[in-house]
């Protein structure tokens, strides 16, 4: 038995136009990745995650967009990555151009000792 599983993004179901989200194909548990291809001027719908608690890194991997961030306005390019905190409101506004990020969606991680840890990083301090 295998202990890995791999899919295509291009294989699955896009929403909301170019959003494919990989967690269930992929069966995680903890880490969300979707891949998100933006066609111009597409824009997604303000959101946070306060009551999931979910913190997010956003990786810009083929052109240039804006993530807004509690009303303020950052400009990505190829490469640049973005952390988001669970409280805080974000959108993604497509330009002119189509763009593609992937974006990763966790647990706020705990440190060791904490009592309500339910996802802890031992294996990453070092």
């Amino acid at each position: 038995m295998s202990t890995y599983k791999r899919v295509n993004y291009r294989e699955i179901e896009p929403v909301s136009g170019g959003m494919h989200f990989l967690r269930e194909p992929l069966a995680s548990e903890r880490v969300g990745v979707t891949i998100t291809r933006c066609e111009p001027d597409w824009n997604s719908r303000p959101h946070d995650h306060t009551e999931n608690g979910h913190e997010e890194i956003y990786v810009l991997i083929e052109g240039s967009a804006t993530v807004v961030v509690d009303g303020e306005d950052v400009e990505m390019e190829s490469g640049d990555a973005i952390w988001i905190p669970p409280a805080a409101t974000r959108q993604i506004r497509n330009g002119e151009d189509e763009s593609a990020f992937v974006l990763v969606s966790a647990p706020v991680s705990i440190e060791p000792g904490g009592s309500d840890a339910e996802w802890s990083t031992d294996g990453f301090i070092g």
